[in-house]
């Protein structure tokens, strides 16, 4: 079935089209989510949270990209969203502290968020990673989990993100720029 016809069928409400929608772009939409988010319990809230817009506006769907483009344009979106929320809420908390010494060096700790699809005994230097990714600016950490997570063309991260090729290519630079920096001195401090 073409992609023209999945649409046609789901902008007709086709309750069948829509949960074989759903099987197909799950898993991908859950682990972009899960990327950004870093926990799985929102992951999964943001994850249906993008299904049940994808239900909603399909009918506004105006056929410009890929179907998967923008629905990982929804996934990003919302989970960005969710952040802002998120954030918005700890600004009046203490919490702020707990991330920054005195100096005001970002500390790295391994968070306890494991990503379902790193191997056993990569868990302990991908919650590093993942911990250093969540300290990485919105834009540069979306363009880099979309890349190296969901293994998106440089064409397909501009779609999503809204943005020029030339522009994820220096998002990009800049997120690796940044993580070698930061986990540079997270091993140059923990070698000992």
């Amino acid at each position: 079935m073409s992609e023209f016809e999945k649409i046609k069928q789901l902008i007709a409400g086709d309750l069948v089209a829509f949960q074989n929608l759903v099987q197909e772009f799950e898993k991908r939409v859950f682990n972009t989510c899960l990327g950004l988010l870093q926990n799985t319990e929102d992951a999964e809230d943001v994850t249906q949270e993008v299904f049940i817009a994808v239900f909603q506006s399909i009918k506004n769907f105006k056929g410009e990209s890929k179907l998967s483009t923008w629905i990982y344009r929804i996934a990003v979106t919302r989970s960005l969203e969710f952040i802002r929320m998120k954030n918005r809420k700890k600004r009046f908390a203490f919490f702020q502290t707990i991330f920054a010494n005195e100096k005001g060096e970002v500390k790295i700790e391994a968070a306890h968020f494991h990503h379902p699809g790193v191997v056993l005994e990569n868990k302990e230097k991908a919650a590093i990673l993942f911990a250093a990714i969540e300290k990485l600016p919105a834009n540069q950490k979306t363009a880099f989990i979309l890349s190296k997570i969901e293994d998106l063309s440089y064409a397909e991260i501009a779609e999503v993100m809204k943005v020029s090729v030339p522009s994820v290519e220096s998002l990009l630079f800049r997120a690796k720029q940044n993580l070698q920096k930061v986990l540079g001195n997270y091993y140059e401090k923990n070698k000992e």
